[in-house]
This record gives structure tokens, sequence and C-alpha cells, in this order.
């Protein structure tokens, strides 16, 4: 139906006189008024309102992608932190090793120096030990060389000395006794 409402205004516009080509003054200018209220229309009561519309939305826009460059750049920042921080741990970390080692080795030095300390004089008290064993030794030695030799003196020349030169005889020879045997070792 509308196909044929719009032929029918088509053949009584073409009757009047004018084509489809034709330029109706009146209508013309009726479209412009109508255009021009209904711009001011808009202008005064949509287009205020659009135009805050679309400025709050960009507002709100420039605001959130600020807020994400500040966020990014405070990640940035926290990040350069972080791995300052795990820098200084590092650092930190290896002083603590090599603090450790420093003290590992003293004590170990310190350690050695005390057992090496200990062992000589251990070998020391030892040798002292021995020393005072050979003196005994030497001692007990001497006195039965001693009785030995005046038994032996006594009954060799028992009717030409008198006791008292047989003990000063055997004294001598006693005295001589450690430097021959120290001249024999030596």
């Amino acid at each position: 139906m509308t196909i044929e409402v719009a032929v029918q205004t088509l053949a009584a516009a073409a009757a009047s006189g004018g084509g489809i080509m034709s330029v109706d003054t009146t209508l013309m200018l009726a479209s412009v008024i109508t255009f021009l209220i209904f711009a001011t229309i808009l202008a005064k009561f949509a287009w205020g309102p659009l135009l805050k519309i679309v400025d709050e939305r960009e507002k709100t826009i420039r605001d959130q992608v600020e807020s994400a460059e500040k966020a990014a750049a405070d990640a940035k920042s926290m990040l350069a932190q972080h791995q300052e921080l795990l820098r200084g741990a590092g650092r930190e970390r290896d002083e603590i090793l090599a603090h450790a080692t420093r003290d590992s080795e003293a004590l170990r030095a310190e350690l050695q120096a005390k057992a090496r300390a200990d062992a000589e004089q251990v070998v020391a008290r030892a040798r002292e030990q021995m020393q005072r064993e050979k003196d005994v030794a030497i001692a007990e030695l001497r006195a039965q060389v001693a009785d030995i030799a005046v038994e032996a003196a006594s009954r060799i020349v028992k009717s030409s000395l008198s006791e008292e030169a047989q003990r000063k005889l055997v004294d001598d020879y006693i005295k001589e006794l450690p430097r021959v045997t120290r001249e024999g070792r030596a």
C-alpha cells in the first residue's frame, strides 16, 4: 500500500506542473525552518547534556589513564626498590658468608695453634719425665756401681789401703764415670 500512495503523490505532483526534479520553495523553506527549530531545540535541550556526558566520560577516561600511568610508575618504582632490596640482601648474605668464613678460618688456626701448644707441652713434660727417670736411674746406677766398686776394692786392696782412702778412690772414679758415659755416647 505504501508504494501505491507514493506513486499517487508523485502523479499528483507531476499533474500540478512539477516534476520529480522541480523544487518547491515553500517546502524547502519549511524544511529549513523546521531544521533550524529542531537544531535549536537539540542544542538547548539535548546537545548540552550530550556534551556534558561526553565531557564527563572523557574526564573519567583521562583520570583512569592517569591513574593507570601513576600505578604503573608506582609499580615500576616498587619493583626497583624490591630489586635494590634483593641486591642489598645478596650483598649482606655475601658479607655474612665471608665473615663466617673468616671466623671459621681464625677459629681453625686458633685450634691448630692450641693443639700444637698442647702437644708441645705434652712432649716437653714427657722429656722432663724421661730426664727425671734417667737421672734417678743414673743415681741408682752410681750407687750400685759405688757399692760394687767399694766391695771389689775392699777385697783387692784390703790390706794396703785404709777405708777412707778406698772411699776417696771410689768417689773419684764415680765422678769420672758420667764423663766417660757421655763421651762414649758422643
